[in-house]
């Protein structure tokens, strides 16, 4: 008798093991997953939406304005002396903004 008792106990902690690992899952997905999927798409279309002309923050810290944009590649100068122009990976940039029109 003792035996059946302990099978129906261990059958309902199974049932909240797996109820607590559904809970766990949801959380961790609205609190880690979510946000950067979103930060991920605000990061591309701030990509698509870049001109020539626009100042940007690159990952390694540098300003600097857009000359020319290619399919991946963008040509970004330094400085004020305006000899200094870098070809980088659109994925370098961080942040962007707009030319005064």
């Amino acid at each position: 008798m003792s035996t059946i008792l302990l099978s129906s106990s261990s059958a309902g902690f199974n049932y909240l093991s797996m109820a607590l690992l559904v809970v766990m899952f949801g959380l961790m997905y609205f609190f880690m997953i979510r946000p950067q999927k979103k930060e991920q798409q605000q990061k591309e279309i701030m990509i698509k939406e870049l001109e020539v002309g626009d100042s940007i923050l690159t990952s390694a810290g540098f300003y600097g304005s857009v000359v020319d944009i290619q399919e991946d590649l963008v040509i970004v100068e330094f400085g004020n002396n305006r000899n200094c122009r870098i070809p980088m990976q659109k994925s370098a940039i961080v942040q962007v903004e707009k030319q005064d029109k």
